[in-house]
């Protein structure tokens, strides 16, 4: 049985994720979006056209998971998405969109993370696949997504950004953080073995295998298995 946050402690933290978001400029001007369930069929959503680093509590939309808007404005176009996370997965109670730079980068050229080079790519993301491209606000986004959500805690979307979910609306956006984080860290490692000439050191063996059995103690049993 899940522990919703109450209404107001849930506008509370969306606002509060909402800033971080901005200001570690995952999102710039009125980009990504945020959900958080607060009962078994209730969520708040941010609504279109607001900057998430500039909203206050009476900005969000409350709705069902039909669809149905029960107060507020217009929900972000991609609250589609936000509710098949949710309806696939009833221990989701946070989810979190936005187009990291170096994440949303991986996701344009095509190139997933499955194989680690730090080990909170094996504790905390897991494996980073990259859904179908889809159009934006449509409902090819929330199907192209459906499959990863009960085996992995992240996603990348094609040409189009990332998205997290969690337990609650913290560990969504702590997924977010540690995916752009490797994301960046993977990135310049690319590019230092491009000018050096060295390997990129992945993760492999018994380093990798005991990082899985950590995960596994740890409760997690999403991620899939990262390559060796």
């Amino acid at each position: 049985m899940n522990n919703y946050l109450s209404e107001k402690e849930a506008r509370s933290a969306i606002l509060d994720v909402g800033k971080r978001i901005y200001d570690r400029g995952y999102v710039a001007a009125n980009d990504g979006n945020i959900s958080c369930k607060i009962s078994d069929s209730t969520i708040l959503v941010t609504p279109t056209g607001v900057s998430k680093g500039f909203m206050n509590p009476d900005s969000l939309v409350k709705m069902d998971l039909n669809g149905t808007i029960l107060a507020g404005g217009m929900p972000s176009s991609e609250v589609k998405m936000h509710m098949r996370v949710y309806q696939e997965n009833p221990d989701i109670t946070g989810v979190v969109h936005a187009h990291p730079a170096a994440a949303t980068s991986f996701s344009v050229m095509g190139m997933e993370m499955k194989k680690p080079v730090v080990a909170e790519a094996v504790l905390v993301t897991g494996n980073i696949l990259i859904a179908p491209y889809a159009k934006p606000g449509t409902y090819d986004v929330p199907d192209s997504v459906a499959p990863f959500i009960n085996h992995y805690n992240a996603v990348l979307l094609a040409n189009h950004g990332a998205l997290s979910w969690g337990k609650d609306l913290y560990q969504a956006l702590y997924r977010m953080e540690t995916l752009e984080h490797q994301a960046n860290i993977l990135f310049h490692a690319l590019i230092l073995s491009h000018i050096t000439g060295r390997k990129v050191p992945y993760l492999s063996g018994e380093a990798l295998d005991g990082l899985v059995q950590i995960r596994d103690g740890m409760g997690i049993h999403t991620g899939g298995v990262p390559e060796n």
